[in-house]
């Protein structure tokens, strides 16, 4: 192993555990303590605090130091890290210029072979950029995912009634031609067409389980609209068109410099210092009536009349609610 090699070997090594006792450096890498001890501190020339530590054997520890050196990746880590900077739009805190350049980087010095596995991938961020939950797809699945879309195959895959890792249960037989690979709010979903419900579908990617072979190669279709981003976002609202199917006013008795930092993507509209008017939507009348009740002053329904009924149902379900719920000292 020249020399270059065993350090590249050891810094690997160090990689994936705490302690290192230097014996098993050396027994691992099939050389002697001395050259470990060397080749330790040619590391910390190029940058790496690595900590000799005590013990019967004696150790070495990498820790983090003062400047960023050289990293080392794996397979999995590169492509993991290069699909994360292609996803960095969603975010929105600025980044982007930055992502693309760290990307050119990683690519130019990727393997074919990894960079054959990254070009598979064309992601589409949705702006919307939640604290949701990170979704527990695997990159495993995502890379198939990624091919199929590439390759323009159907993919046949089973697909969860419930959305966790080991959801093996209560799964449903899938055939859908695969269009795009999502990401909103740190959560993954592919767009496609379900052949056998012939109807555009959105899946969570975490409850995708691909099944092989792929099925044969299909004629892209072009999503409703035209537009990924508005079909995505129409979907998460409920409604085959990018806008709520409900929307409503209301006259709130509170001042707009109040209601403008919850009013989300509704309109505030002030009347004077002490009411404002706001617009909502939500995906039925129920939840609209709800969202609005969230502020709790005094208000009045401006349109529409569905609106108005909205919170009759609700006046009276919470009356029953009250009435029959039990007490509990909180």
């Amino acid at each position: 192993m020249t020399t270059t090699s065993r350090l590249l070997e050891l810094l690997s090594l160090l990689q994936t555990r705490r302690d290192w006792p230097g014996s098993l450096l050396a027994s691992r890498l099939d050389t002697s303590g001395r050259t470990i001890r060397r080749d330790i501190d040619r590391l910390r020339e190029l940058g790496y605090s690595i900590r000799t530590t005590m013990g019967p054997d004696g150790g070495y520890r990498l820790d983090a130091g003062s400047e960023l050196p050289p990293l080392l990746f794996d397979d999995d880590q590169a492509v993991a890290v290069a699909i994360a900077l292609q996803a960095a739009p969603a975010v929105g805190a600025g980044i982007e210029e930055a992502a693309i350049r760290a990307l050119g980087t990683i690519r130019q010095v990727m393997p074919p072979r990894l960079r054959h596995r990254l070009d598979a991938f064309e992601i589409t961020a949705i702006g919307r950029t939640g604290r949701s939950p990170l979704s527990a797809a695997s990159l495993d699945v995502l890379m198939i995912l990624a091919t199929t879309l590439r390759d323009r195959r159907i993919l046949r895959f089973d697909y969860a009634a419930r959305a966790a890792a080991d959801a093996d249960t209560d799964l449903s037989p899938r055939r859908t031609e695969p269009h795009h690979l999502v990401t909103s709010s740190g959560r993954w979903y592919l767009v496609g067409w379900d052949l056998d419900r012939e109807d555009w579908r959105l899946y969570s990617v975490d409850r995708i389980r691909p099944r092989t072979p792929d099925g044969p190669r299909f004629t892209p279709r072009t999503v409703p609209g035209g537009d990924v981003d508005a079909f995505v976002s129409a979907r998460f609202k409920g409604s085959d068109v990018d806008s709520w199917p409900c929307r409503g006013t209301v006259l709130l008795h509170l001042p707009a410099r109040d209601v403008l930092p919850f009013a989300g993507d509704g309109t505030v509209t002030g009347i004077d210092e002490h009411t404002c008017t706001l617009e909502l939507g939500s995906w039925s009348w129920g939840a609209l009536a709800a969202s609005f009740g969230r502020f709790e002053v005094a208000m009045e329904v401006i349109s529409p009349p569905e609106l108005g009924a909205a919170f009759a149902t609700l006046a009276a379900r919470y009356a029953a609610t009250s009435t029959t719920a039990p007490i509990r000292p909180l």
